[in-house]
């Protein structure tokens, strides 16, 4: 039976990327050698970290403006720490909108002051701050763009005279946005991009080199820029993949065409938690995720009928986060239209036999 995979992360691939993601753990480029045990320094892999780098910055529209592409390792867990280590002299600001926001806080807080600009705590992050008032003396501005756990997300970023940062592991390449606002961009690849090991960054050169510390070789991006992200033996297979990923979706029309199925998905979702009543939405209307839907049973009693249900139909990690509960769709790329219609088809049919 197909499976629709609504699980958050490490999430659904396109079936043609994995079909020949798995030939090349076989046979890589007809090299009767499989992907994961060629040398990283090979022409072949070598040409796999060229091309991925350059897609990246493609699909974002950011070549030639001073961008540099790489895949780390660490996750965005690591990026916490990096970003700050490598942009925070003095002070920085960040806007808290959920647990990873309050993640990165922890860390930048190891390296200097850190201002929170605004923070939607109070209501356990259901909704995401507006109104805020930047610093003029920050090192730079950290922001997540989409919230996994709360499902919320970010649709208008503030213009600052400081770089701007963001964290967009849940939603990079889903939506068309101007890039080039942002200085520095991470990812981790797990969502839209690929496997779990590999992390994106896309940084703007210029902002680095201004901090006084020393930074460890292995946390500098400057270290990884003039080493083309291979400074240490890269996650060769999360990256491959990756590079399959984003090779699909520019064949698919790039980022504007899948941002037209991903309105429809969300649509179409967030429409059944809306007209029925067996149903109540977690997130601020205006500032619901594209990516993330979180959605609760208005009568807990249904919790076992509801669970038994989707789980016949197919359907498969649809269960909230560990520490909000209820439930979550994660939507992403390759995710499509009709397993979202599935899901909605159990909703109803929950809603007629009741």
């Amino acid at each position: 039976m197909k499976k629709h995979n609504f699980s958050a992360g490490p999430c659904i691939l396109p079936q043609e990327v994995m079909q020949k993601a798995s030939e090349a753990i076989l046979d890589f480029n007809g090299l009767g050698l499989s992907l994961i045990e060629i040398s990283h320094r090979s022409k072949d892999f070598v040409e796999v970290m060229d091309t991925v780098r350059s897609l990246a910055l493609e699909l974002l529209g950011l070549e030639g403006k001073g961008y540099e592409a790489l895949f780390l390792h660490g996750g965005a867990s690591l990026e916490f720490l990096m970003v700050a280590y490598n942009l925070l002299e003095n002070k920085a600001g960040y806007l808290n909108t959920g647990t990873w926001s309050d993640k990165a806080i922890k860390e930048a807080k190891l390296f200097g002051e850190v201002v929170e600009v605004g923070s939607s705590k109070d209501k356990n992050f259901n909704y995401i701050p507006k109104g805020y008032v930047v610093p003029k003396d920050l090192d730079y501005l950290h922001l997540t763009s989409n919230n996994t756990i709360f499902g919320t997300q970010i649709k208008e970023f503030p213009k600052t005279d400081c770089p701007l940062v963001c964290d967009m592991s849940s939603d990079i390449f889903s939506r068309q946005l101007d890039f080039s606002q942002f200085d520095l961009i991470y990812a981790g690849a797990q969502k839209n991009m690929g496997p779990a090991g590999t992390t994106l960054v896309v940084v703007k050169e210029d902002i680095l080199g201004r901090v006084s510390r020393q930074i460890p070789s292995m946390m500098d991006y400057k270290v990884h820029i003039a080493k083309d992200s291979m400074f240490n033996t890269p996650t060769v297979f999360s990256v491959y993949v990756s590079m399959l990923t984003l090779q699909w979706l520019k064949d698919l029309g790039g980022i504007a065409a899948i941002e037209e199925i991903n309105e429809k998905k969300a649509n179409l979702l967030y429409s059944e938690i809306e007209l029925n009543p067996l149903f109540t939405g977690f997130a601020k209307k205006e500032d619901r995720s594209l990516m993330n839907a979180t959605f609760n049973l208005a009568d807990e009693s249904l919790t076992e009928v509801f669970d038994t249900m989707w789980k016949e139909a197919g359907i498969n990690g649809l269960n909230g986060h560990r520490s909000v509960g209820g439930y979550r769709a994660s939507m992403y790329n390759a995710l499509s239209l009709e397993s979202v219609g599935i899901l909605v088809d159990v909703m109803s049919d929950l809603e007629r036999k009741g």
